[in-house]
């Protein structure tokens, strides 16, 4: 099976063997056509979008608390593409969020801004696996997650306290990786020190950041997925730093 993973239940995860394979994926290679078409309707969209690198999985599985795969990179015009038309076989996305905790106990999200992909949608401060996050061909996990918290939040997390292993999610198109970030401020002050980054950002990625104290108070624009996650902190999962 070319994914092999339980579907919508938070899993242990010990480690994460995702390595990059250099060929082009097979979804890019028989879609170009499509891809490029579908590409110019984003764009006349949003005149902001950029046709970076991502990637995108062939296969992943999990044993033993293992997550195992690979995936190729690709075009952010192919992934819009695969975005729009999902689901396809051999084809799936994968992305990681570092979940801020805050000495309060809460939870601090982000809202994206008008410009991105995501406009209003609130989750964890994130972004898809791209070339840099593959040093010596295998994905590292906290690296991609310590780069896209700091673009979008100016937060630093590299040094936190921090849960002992990873867990994920996966759903039928994708799965996230996650890992609880413990920070010393409490929920205010980080919300202020994010809004200050924003401020001075000639081009912000976030509009602000979302502080999440209650599992059943979630804001409007919250990604569905979130609820599980948020939900399963709230609710003592997992291992605490």
């Amino acid at each position: 099976m070319e994914f092999d993973i339980p579907r919508g239940v938070i899993l242990p995860v010990s480690e994460v063997d995702v390595a990059l394979d250099p060929a082009p994926h097979p979804f890019e290679a028989e879609n170009l056509a499509d891809i490029d078409a579908n590409w110019l309707d984003e764009k006349a969209a949003n005149p902001a979008l950029f046709d970076g690198e991502v990637s995108l999985l062939a296969r992943l599985a999990y044993r033993g608390q293992r997550l195992e795969g690979a995936c190729h990179t690709i075009r952010f015009a192919t992934f819009m593409y695969w975005r729009k038309t999902r689901p396809w076989p051999g084809a799936e996305h994968c992305f990681a969020h570092a979940i801020p905790v805050t000495s309060d106990g809460a939870l601090i999200a982000i809202r994206m801004g008008a410009k991105t992909a995501n406009p209003g949608k609130v989750y964890f401060a994130a972004g898809s696996f791209d070339p840099a996050d593959f040093p010596g061909g295998k994905v590292d996990v906290d690296l991609n997650m310590a780069r896209e918290v700091a673009e979008e939040t100016g937060l630093k997390i590299a040094g936190l306290p921090r849960d002992p292993h990873y867990h994920a999610l996966s759903g039928g198109n994708g799965t996230v990786i996650v890992r609880r970030y413990f920070l010393p401020q409490p929920a205010e002050a980080i919300a202020a020190s994010i809004r200050a980054f924003v401020a001075a950002d000639p081009d912000p990625e976030i509009e602000a950041p979302v502080i999440i104290s209650r599992a059943d108070q979630l804001p409007e624009g919250t990604m569905p997925y979130m609820a599980t996650l948020i939900g399963w902190h709230f609710g003592g999962g997992g291992t605490t730093a």
